[in-house]
């Protein structure tokens, strides 16, 4: 596969794994660190690009959820919704440095966009977070943490 493909194949599942359905981009992402083929910065770039801007749609998401939130095809459980809402209550806008956590970190980042959080504020916070966590896999990977 050409390099191209490698970097849209990634990007999607980053992209996907921060929306609300069940994908994991952290597998891919150590696959082609180990295959040493690209240059580990893109990799690194392309995952966390991905990865913010599907968060962005959750933020966007969570803008018009109001309107939506009572239809059977919406991706978050009322349950799930009001936990992540109690959370990012108690803690604010600094519970989004958790939006890298499996489980409960896509839905904060819906929930910050039903409670209007500054998109500015948003993405430098979910930037920081989401890049952070590869950055940590990269270099377990790597072997600069071993």
């Amino acid at each position: 596969m050409n390099d191209i493909g490698v970097y849209l194949g990634l990007f999607a599942s980053a992209f996907g794994a921060a929306s609300l359905l069940p994908l994991q981009s952290e597998v891919l992402l150590v696959a082609l660190l180990l295959d040493q083929n690209q240059a580990v910065w893109v990799l690194l770039t392309v995952a966390s690009v991905g990865n913010v801007l599907g968060s962005i749609l959750n933020w966007l998401i969570g803008r018009s959820l109001e309107r939506y939130r009572k239809r059977r095809w919406f991706p978050a459980t009322s349950t799930r919704l009001e936990q992540a809402q109690r959370v990012y209550a108690r803690t604010g806008y600094w519970s989004l440095l958790l939006s890298w956590m499996p489980i409960i970190g896509d839905p904060l980042t819906l929930v910050a966009g039903v409670l209007r959080e500054p998109l500015w504020r948003f993405v430098l916070l979910v930037s920081l977070a989401k890049t952070g966590r590869y950055l940590v896999l990269a270099a377990m990977t790597l072997g600069v943490l071993a």
